[in-house]
């Protein structure tokens, strides 16, 4: 296994319950994930953990078989290249042009060196290019920043993901501010990504449907803990009910086909 977490509790400062209560997981390389479950299950947080960002309090967390938090600072620094993690919201400078925001998802296996340079003359703009391409954002390599839609960033966010050679892709709510359409094609870039270089992808979804269509592996969270961890096909509409039942202002009795009428294209 590549990832695994047991008994795993993280705390946020000043919060009064747990982010993640008691998660043990294992993640095999190559297998795609969907995180599922309702706002505030922890969800960003297990993604951050993960990633290494986040400091467990305690419990277990290896990564190919290393405990990232018993190795030095520069020795955690190089195990965390081999990850790449997308937030909802990507952190792109606004001034920045696009494509030497993209070709930031190259800093990690860039000498300090290349990176300056790299902000004065780009140093891959057709790697940035192509993997605008796959977003149909091509033609925004040399926009601004804040020139973009908020979808546009957030493609562009993701292009970074494709310019990395990262083998685990963490990807905190990719669709959030993509059109059914976008969202689809977004998704199976992803999962094409991911195949083809035989990384890890873990996803975190709140277009439930999309997560039961296309994931083979959902993993259902709320209030910190795990509710279920099952094959696609063993996750049932009362199973995926109950998740979010009572939560966000999903009323008791609520029909998952209603909670779920948003995700369907």
């Amino acid at each position: 296994m590549s990832l695994v977490l047991r008994g795993l509790c993280v705390h946020h400062a000043q919060a009064a319950k747990s982010a993640l209560d008691d998660v043990t997981l294992s993640i095999a390389q190559g297998e795609q994930i969907a995180l599922i479950g309702p706002s505030g299950a922890g969800k960003t947080t297990l993604l951050h953990t993960l990633a290494g960002a986040i400091r467990p309090a305690s419990g277990e967390f290896s990564a190919f078989g290393t405990s990232p938090w018993k190795l030095s600072h520069a020795g955690r620094h190089q195990l965390r290249a081999r990850f790449f993690l997308a937030p909802q919201t990507p952190p792109l400078p606004p001034r920045q042009r696009v494509v030497t925001a993209v070709l930031a998802g190259c800093l990690p296996q860039w000498s300090f060196w290349q990176a300056i340079s790299s902000l004065i003359r780009p140093g891959d703009a057709d790697a940035a290019s192509d993997a605008l391409a796959r977003f149909n954002l091509q033609d925004k390599l040399y926009a601004r920043v804040d020139r973009l839609s908020g979808g546009e960033r957030q493609r562009c966010g993701l292009a970074r993901l494709l310019v990395s050679q990262a083998s685990v892709l963490l990807v905190d709510e990719p669709l959030s501010a993509l059109d059914p359409a976008l969202s689809l094609q977004t998704l199976n870039v992803l999962q094409q990504e991911a195949s083809n270089r035989c990384a890890t992808l873990v996803c975190s979804l709140h277009q439930v449907e999309l997560a039961r269509r296309h994931f083979p592996r959902l993993i259902g969270l709320r209030d910190g803990q795990v509710v279920f961890d099952a094959v696609r096909d063993d996750v049932t509409d009362a199973m995926v009910e109950a998740l979010y039942q009572n939560a966000s202002g999903i009323t008791a009795g609520a029909d998952v086909t209603d909670l779920m009428a948003g995700a369907r294209c």
